[in-house]
């Protein structure tokens, strides 16, 4: 396993990377190799409905995208605890059969369920979490820590990348509200959030499809998640 500095060290050239996708693959190859872990599940998290999407799923054998994958995270204590303690938890037995959810689960004897909260101060925008241990693993309190640390580390990292991107081409209201979009909110929905009319938020959509060249809604959320302006 290694340690902190060996994973940071991985990560020091946020720049090295082409875009978004190969960072979030390169942050889950990283985390399989420091970590005695066999799977690794990467999901976005956002406070408004307590909903969680899944992004990529990677293990030995390779990767896949996860968008069917969506979560109301207050259905599984185990992970609304992680978020709200910001710190990586555990679970195995009978704890295992009431927080995993049929969509994480992977045949085999091992029946535990980790979660790593990826998060900056109070703010969590993600989570990694598995299923597949390596065989014989003692999952303790340092280690939990060194996890909860590789969270906070990746979170920062995201969010440089991000910023490196200069998401500014957008104005904050054409990026709120395709975050909103993003998110699966519709016109009338984000009108109340936002407290503006439909027809403004519909301007706002317009725009920020224009801006991207973006053929549609579904286009332009595609390209703001492969250049890592929305996670």
């Amino acid at each position: 396993m290694s340690n902190l500095y060996t994973i940071q060290k991985r990560f020091d050239t946020v720049q090295s990377y082409a875009n978004h996708e190969e960072l979030l693959i390169h942050i889950l190859q990283v985390y399989l190799d420091a970590f005695p872990i066999k799977d690794a599940y990467l999901l976005r998290y956002s406070p408004i409905g307590f909903v969680a999407e899944g992004i990529i799923f990677l293990n030995e054998s390779g990767g896949s995208h996860i968008g069917e994958i969506r979560e109301e995270i207050r259905s599984f204590p185990i992970i609304y605890a992680a978020i709200e303690d910001k710190k990586a938890k555990f679970c195995t037995g009978m704890d295992y059969l009431k927080n995993i959810s049929m969509k994480y689960s992977i045949p085999s004897q091992n029946n535990s369920f980790l979660i790593v909260p990826i998060y900056i101060g109070q703010y969590v925008f993600g989570y990694i979490c598995s299923t597949q241990l390596e065989e014989e693993i003692d999952i303790n309190d340092k280690l939990l820590d060194d996890m909860t640390t590789f969270g906070n580390m990746i979170g920062q990292l995201i969010i440089q990348a991000r910023n490196s991107k200069k998401e500014g081409f957008l104005s904050k209201r054409e990026l709120e509200v395709m975050r909103q979009v993003a998110q699966g909110d519709s016109t009338k929905e984000i009108a109340d959030v936002m407290q503006l009319s439909e027809l403004t938020i519909t301007q706002y959509v317009k725009s920020a499809i224009k801006k991207l060249r973006a053929k549609n809604r579904s286009h332009a959320i595609s390209i703001l998640y492969q250049e890592g302006i929305i996670l």
